[in-house]
């Protein structure tokens, strides 16, 4: 009965090891990295980044086995690719990222070899400072501060197959640019940056002098909501004292009115 036990044992421990996802040891490439920044106007942003992943013939089954898994950590995918891309790439020094999600996504098989996206989503609070230059009008300068790109001798660069893209919130009129994006672009010149809400920069561009700049003017409607809100968060303890105050005032009127002795 021992052996048959320890029988059994074994084949369950050998099944257990196969049917695990464990690091994995085979050939994984991230061939490109794309980083979409969604600009508030609260000054906060939510940021989209996508990896593209190359997964060789031999590598296939055991992506599908990670894909399955629900244990593997963010760290435990940076180690099982091998790359220092799978990282979040807008980060503020003084707060933290939220609502942090990771999903890594289904991979297209194309003969003896395949490709899959790993995405990461974060919002990241103050990337942006805002400062009032006018009547209902407000101007938002990016934190390059939140950078967290490749390192290099002069600063951080985009590393090589990588795509920055940067989205202003509806409205939005850019005013300052710097370096000048690959898109919009006309022969390496400025273009007039009128309706355009999304700038593009590619490979290996210096970002250490980054400058990007951009003016919301509200609307009288919003100007009023936005004056309301701020005294209703400045107050918003005193405004419930105060409305609790006014019910018990009013139970306390409507009590007495109706105990009280009739002439």
């Amino acid at each position: 009965m021992e052996r048959i036990a320890f029988s059994v044992l074994l084949i369950t421990a050998f099944m257990t090891a196969l049917l695990m996802p464990s690091p994995v040891k085979a050939y994984f490439n991230v061939t490109y990295l794309n980083t979409t920044v969604f600009l508030n106007k609260n000054t906060s942003a939510y940021v989209v980044e996508t990896l593209t992943l190359y997964v060789s013939n031999s590598s296939i089954n055991q992506y599908i086995l990670d894909t399955r898994a629900i244990n593997l950590t963010l760290s435990d995918w940076q180690n099982a690719i091998n790359t220092n891309l799978l990282v979040e790439h807008i980060l503020n020094p003084k707060s933290n990222l939220y609502d942090f999600k990771f999903s890594p996504g289904a991979l297209a098989v194309y003969g003896n070899y395949g490709y899959a996206q790993l995405e990461m989503s974060y919002y990241v609070a103050n990337v942006t400072t805002v400062k009032n230059i006018g009547p209902r009008k407000f101007e938002y300068t990016f934190d390059d501060n939140v950078f967290n790109f490749q390192h290099s001798a002069s600063g951080q660069i985009l590393p090589q197959n990588a795509q920055l893209n940067m989205i202003v919130p509806k409205g939005a009129q850019i005013v300052n640019v710097y370096p000048p994006p690959n898109l919009p672009n006309k022969f390496g010149i400025l273009v007039n940056y009128t309706n355009v809400t999304k700038l593009s920069w590619y490979s290996g561009e210096p970002l250490s002098s980054f400058n990007f700049t951009f003016i919301i003017t509200e609307s009288p409607g919003q100007e009023v909501f936005n004056f309301f809100n701020r005294i209703y968060t400045q107050y918003e303890y005193l405004i419930y004292a105060v409305v609790i105050l006014v019910i018990i005032l009013i139970i306390s009127y409507l009590y007495i009115k109706t105990t009280r002795p009739k002439v």
